[in-house]
């Protein structure tokens, strides 16, 4: 509520596991990364294109009426 006054609307972007060079220097066994994919409704880790492309529209015009939102994009992760 602060920035309104200068039009800058607040809102945030919470990814689950995403695909990215972090998993591989983890060194997880390969049956830990399948136990973490069973608790995702979809089945498998985000892309980063996917985030991207969330606060992709949060930058455009077309989220210009959303204020103090916070957008799951976890694969279904919270819904269980």
């Amino acid at each position: 509520m602060e920035l309104l006054d200068r039009q800058i609307g607040v809102n945030a972007v919470a990814p689950g596991p995403i695909e990215t060079p972090i998993w591989s220097k983890m060194e997880l066994p390969p049956e830990m990364a399948e136990k973490v994919l069973q608790r995702f409704p979809v089945g498998r880790f985000g892309k980063p294109e996917e985030i991207a492309k969330v606060v992709l529209f949060l930058a455009s015009e077309d989220s210009s009426y959303m204020l103090g939102e916070e957008i799951l994009v976890d694969g279904g992760w919270a819904t269980l």
